[in-house]
Formats: C-alpha cells, sequence, structure tokens
C-alpha cells in the first residue's frame, strides 16, 4: 500500500495509509538541508528543536510567541558582529542574548535562514557552541 500525506493545517501532516497525524516544525525545511549530515542530530530542547552537527550545538528553532519565534544563532560572543555584520536581521536574543536571534517577522528570513544552515553545514567557526554534558537526575 503506498503512502500518501496531504497537509490538514498548522504544520500538521495527515498520513492516509495508517490515519495518522504527524505534527511538521514549520522551520523543518531549514534543517533538512544539514540532516543529510553524518553527523546531524536533532533534539529537544525547552520546548525547541535544535540542530547538532559533530556534537556542537548549531541552530535552535523556536516556533512559540515572539521572543521566541524564529532562529537562534548558537554562537559565542565574539562573533556577534560579524555575523550581524553579514546578516543585518540577527540581533541578540532579547532574553537569550549570549545567541542570535532571526525572528520570523524579518524580511529576510527565508534568505537568511538557509545561508546560516549552510554556514552551518559547512562548519563555519562562528556557528556551534559545544554542548553542555547532561547532568544524572538528584535521588
Amino acid at each position: 500500500m503506498s503512502e500518501r500525506k496531504r497537509s490538514i493545517g498548522g504544520g500538521a501532516v495527515r498520513t492516509e495509509s495508517i490515519g495518522r497525524v504527524i505534527h511538521v516544525h514549520p522551520y523543518a525545511w531549514v534543517w533538512e538541508t544539514i540532516e543529510s549530515d553524518p553527523s546531524f542530530v536533532l533534539g529537544s530542547m525547552f520546548g525547541t528543536r535544535v540542530a547538532y552537527l559533530d556534537g556542537k550545538l548549531t541552530l535552535c528553532f523556536t516556533a512559540k510567541t515572539e521572543p521566541w519565534r524564529g532562529i537562534l544563532v548558537c554562537t559565542d560572543r565574539c562573533h556577534h558582529a560579524s555575523l550581524i555584520a553579514e546578516f543585518p536581521s540577527l540581533s541578540p536574543h532579547p532574553v537569550l542574548g549570549k545567541w542570535l536571534y532571526l525572528a520570523e517577522s524579518a524580511n529576510d528570513f527565508e534568505r537568511s535562514a538557509e545561508r546560516l544552515s549552510a554556514l552551518s553545514r559547512q562548519r563555519d567557526p562562528r556557528i556551534g557552541v559545544s554542548a553542555s554534558p547532561k547532568r544524572g537526575r538528584r535521588n
């Protein structure tokens, strides 16, 4: 039986052969450009989706309300000026200022998101931070 998919609104897709609704993140098209990389890992963090390459946290995708509606570029503060010069729509996130934020409302959101994803895949040294090791649970 072939599987057909159709959009049912809100980023969800119904798989006809099964009848289940699969929710698709609105920014999945951005990380699809890097998910073929052998080191790519897609994770979750605080209700967002995060992309890792070579164990480094590179991009964070958040689809809530402002200021959590867009893409956070995981970077060190020493790279902010260089990235902002290249991507004028980037700015330090108003809550999480250590990372840069590309708001979905930016005029060049799609173009900038694609380019940031490409730079991430090319291992631009300005993008990516070492992920903190997970701590065990306390009893």
